[in-house]
């Protein structure tokens, strides 16, 4: 019997995939449906990626698709899964997010990473220095940008001179992402709540998460560890028809670990393809697994993941090549899930 888990909240993390014979505008536009519809079905959070220079992926900026998300919702939170801060100064994340809390108080999550998100030299045009790019910066200025944000437990909050914005009565609820326990233990030191990536690193989830919380201490936003946990999931009203949906996702998954980066293929694209050895061989090495049936058999083992990991929140990624599949995927985990 699966555990009952509709107690832990649903959330989504949204790439907005370009798939083969889509736009820019068509891939920004499905997005908002899909935060739309999932904000009716009472999904908690609506993030949204950081990725660059990547033909199958238009989430780019995730502050501006926030601000326009935000304005085309009404309650559910909407946020960042995550800013790659390496990529970033602290005071224009600070500021970006100072500002959207601003014009929606309440409802703006600034989850923050330390991968950069792209390919190095992407990276090093986004600072237009290689500085700053290096795990050993990270600490530092993830201080940086809580004391912006106005942490006065931060030691930097005691020597800036500069704020985010001028009258703040709210900051955004600050995040730490990771898929390694790097992240989860700066996340535990610095009291955040820890969104773990255990669809593309699932074999590091229980040790991450265990570091997290054995390192977590106390902070001025929260005074137990809180973890989410982000898993791929496709689902449709078979099992036959959810392993079609999900077949692009892992063309293009083996496509960009190959080197050959490319828009989500359609379904019929990617049954008509022909997998050679090295493919196959870079699927089987994955180290990710995505959750794929009709909806009670996705809602079970979902519910094995939340309970082996203790997981307070789950967040799903759904990567299909047509809206109206990744519609009807998360309405129908949201029926299953409760």
């Amino acid at each position: 019997m699966a555990t009952d888990v509709a107690h832990v909240p649903l959330s989504v993390l949204d790439l907005a995939p370009v798939g083969s014979g889509q736009t820019t505008s068509d891939a920004l536009h499905a997005s908002v449906s899909l935060a739309r519809r999932v904000e009716e079905l009472g999904y908690h959070r609506y993030w949204v990626a950081e990725h660059h220079n990547m033909p199958g992926i238009a989430s780019t900026s995730p502050a501006v698709m926030i601000a326009h998300v935000a304005t085309r919702t009404s309650r559910i939170r909407v946020g960042s899964g995550g800013v790659m801060l390496p990529n970033h100064a602290p005071l224009v994340v600070a500021e970006q997010f100072a500002m959207l809390e601003a014009l929606h108080p309440g409802r703006i999550d600034l989850g923050i990473g330390r991968a950069p998100g792209t390919d190095q030299a992407t990276a090093a045009a986004l600072r237009r220095t290689p500085e700053g790019l290096g795990a050993e910066d990270f600490p530092r200025e993830l201080d940086d940008l809580l004391a912006l944000l106005g942490d006065p437990t931060r030691a930097e909050a005691r020597t800036l001179r500069i704020t985010a914005t001028p009258a703040a009565l709210s900051s955004p609820a600050v995040w730490l992402l990771g898929s390694s326990g790097y992240s989860a233990q700066v996340a535990g030191t610095f009291g955040l709540p820890f969104a773990f990536a255990h669809h593309f690193s699932a074999r590091n989830t229980l040790p991450a998460l265990d570091l997290y919380r054995s390192a977590f201490r106390a902070s001025e936003v929260l005074d137990r560890p809180y973890a989410m946990v982000t898993q791929a999931a496709f689902v449709a009203d078979t099992a036959e028809e959810a392993e079609r949906q999900a077949r692009p996702a892992r063309l293009a998954q083996v496509s960009l670990r190959a080197g050959r980066p490319r828009a989500l293929p359609s379904p019929e694209e990617a049954a008509a393809h022909v997998w050679t050895t090295a493919e196959r061989e870079i699927l089987a090495a994955s180290p990710g697994r995505p959750t794929v049936g009709d909806p009670q058999g996705v809602r079970t083992e979902l519910a094995e993941l939340v309970a082996a990991t203790g997981a307070d929140e789950l967040m799903i990624t759904s990567m299909t090549h047509g809206v109206d599949e990744r519609l009807r995927s998360f309405e129908l985990l949201a029926k299953a899930w409760q």
